[in-house]
């Protein structure tokens, strides 16, 4: 592989992108070195990242909710060949708990969000509509999407007598930018209306599972939390004709986890619970937000009726910060496998047998799973090997009936994956994500960035960073071609789910060894194990412009966790 530093364009931060080879030890040494006791804690107990919120209202036993399934969407019309949506952001309150009402903030008043189905190659435009208290962005996670219509964090859908912004003074920013109700952090180039917002998603991608969130700089965690997320199927011919289960018996399982207070709000530590000024969590969670009660569409611990036949199911973990290791179990303590035929990035070239499947914030795994051999009446309980108590239960299928089965799982799923050498590399970059300092002060753009950091510390405090830096919108961290192909390296101190923008990617190797099963296929978001480094590859193709990579533990990208990836 050859290096072309000099050839870059103008404007890549060297110092963010340099090569330099961090060890594993080192990588751990340079947490010890922050001093920060959540990410040396983390790094002794793997499992888990993050603090636990404990319930305070009464919960219902496991498998007794039936699963929910979002509704699909019905576009508003067509217009040139394009599908055109709408769909409001906005308060409610529903009954997730037997019972009880639960203020949230939606897209079109549900939780999770509906599904929006789509064709390959047929682009659709959302017309989204805010009607919460605060701005708003929308990005549509894994979907190949010109810049503009990425969802930006600072590219903001102002609600209603929000006061105006510009792009000095604006009202988000991290790096320890918000001064309580007035913020100073500055960019330039952000892009803001009032109230609505169309969003256009070509869709010329590989048939998979998307989904679709809040974006907003410094208060991603909290806005996901309380509901703003939900689920794009992308589809084509050539899957459809493979004969995987299909119609009923494709299930969309949309994993999170929450906690309640008495009287059924979502409890979340925020710092300023109106999301106005104040991002970041109370100093126990900054490693991560996790709730005691798992959902799976929105419902606690549910149960679906299924026929005793093959089932596809779609599944995401669109929990802040929680990870899983989920294990099918029957009755008499039997495990189902787990059959893999796609990733987030789509089908895999063949099927990848599981009998227990790792998944980390923002991943998506698509399974085929048989009950055929269950008897009717048996309970195949889905468990999460990293759980305890209530969180090692996720949901349950209950087998109805027996049914006659047409569907199949073939050998071959797909010839179409990249097949990118590293040879073809142009550039091999090395990144660090993990706990460090803030910077101490100085001042861009003429504003004075003195003040408070993201999650609440003061400048020169911890917060989660890449490459020893914290997001800045104004900086170009990374500057890419069009085209060019390039080998990422990267390292963590405790876990982080590494998302890019835009491109998908294929994982090289994990520590020097090989890349684990579930690493199959082609991917958008990683997982980084402690103490782990993670080699991948991929082609900066699609549309020139300015995306982002970032940490997918929301608490993490809210805290500084996050880059500038400029495609020119």
């Amino acid at each position: 592989m050859s290096e072309h530093e000099d050839d870059l364009p103008p404007g890549e931060d060297r110092g963010l992108g340099r090569r330099h080879v961090l060890g594993i030890g080192a990588a751990l040494g340079a947490v010890a070195f922050t001093g920060l006791t959540t990410a040396r804690a983390l790094a002794r107990r793997p499992p888990r990242t993050g603090d636990e919120l404990r319930s305070e209202a009464p919960l219902p036993p496991p498998f007794q909710v039936p699963l929910p399934i979002p509704p699909v969407l019905k576009p508003v019309g067509t217009t040139g060949g394009i599908d055109r949506y709408e769909m409001t952001q906005r308060e409610t309150t529903a009954e997730i708990l037997p019972g009880v009402r639960t203020p949230l903030w939606t897209y079109e008043g549900i939780f999770p969000g509906p599904t929006i189905e789509s064709r390959r190659g047929r682009p659709v435009t959302v017309r989204h509509r805010n009607e919460l208290p605060v701005p708003t962005v929308v990005h549509l996670h894994g979907g190949r999407t010109r810049a503009d219509s990425d969802g930006y964090p600072t590219d903001l859908v102002l609600p209603e007598g929000w006061p105006s912004t510009t792009a000095r003074g604006m009202k988000s920013g991290h790096n320890g930018h918000h001064t309580g109700a007035a913020h100073d952090m500055d960019d330039p180039r952000a892009v803001q209306t009032r109230l609505t917002r169309d969003y256009t998603f070509p869709l010329d991608q590989r048939p998979t599972l998307l989904w679709y969130h809040d974006h907003r700089m410094d208060f991603t965690g909290p806005a996901i939390w309380r509901g703003l997320a939900g689920l794009h199927i992308v589809r084509d011919d050539a899957e459809e004709a493979l004969g995987l289960p299909s119609g009923r018996r494709e299930l969309p399982l949309l994993i999170t986890d929450r906690a309640f207070g008495a009287d059924g709000t979502l409890a979340y530590p925020a710092l300023d619970p109106t999301l106005r000024s104040r991002p970041g969590v109370d100093e126990p969670y900054r490693a991560g937000v996790l709730g005691d009660v798992i959902l799976v569409n929105g419902a606690p611990w549910p149960v679906a009726e299924v026929d005793a036949a093959r089932y596809r199911l779609r599944v995401l973990n669109a929990s802040n910060a929680r990870h899983y290791e989920l294990e099918a179990v029957t009755d008499d303590g039997r495990r189902l496998d787990l059959v893999q035929v796609g990733a987030d990035q789509g089908l895999l070239a063949a099927p990848v047998r599981h009998h227990r499947l790792p998944i980390a914030p923002a991943e998506r795994y698509d399974v085929v799973i048989d009950f055929g051999d269950v008897p009717v009446g048996g309970l195949v309980r889905v468990v999460n090997r990293l759980g305890s108590g209530r969180t090692r239960d996720v949901m349950a299928f209950r087998v109805a009936r027996k049914a006659v089965d047409g569907s199949r799982v073939p050998r071959v799923l797909s010839h179409d994956l990249p097949e990118w050498r590293q040879s073809d590399a142009v550039r091999v970059r090395d990144f660090s994500f993990r706990a460090g300092r803030m910077p101490g002060g100085g001042t861009r753009g003429g504003g004075t960035r003195a003040g408070r950091m993201p999650g609440g510390g003061t400048r020169g405090g911890h917060g989660w960073l890449i490459g020893g830096k914290a997001f800045d919108p104004a900086r170009t961290d990374v500057t890419v071609r069009l085209g060019d192909v390039e080998v990422w390296r990267l390292v963590a101190d405790v876990h982080h789910p590494v998302h890019l923008h835009l491109v998908g990617f294929r994982v090289l190797s994990r520590s020097g060894g090989r890349p684990l099963p579930h690493d199959a296929g082609l991917k958008d978001t990683v997982a980084l194990r402690p103490g782990e480094a993670v080699e991948i590859i991929t082609r900066f193709d699609g549309y020139r412009g300015r995306y982002l990579f970032h940490c997918h533990n929301a608490e993490h990208e809210d805290m500084g966790m996050m880059a500038n990836l400029e495609i020119v």
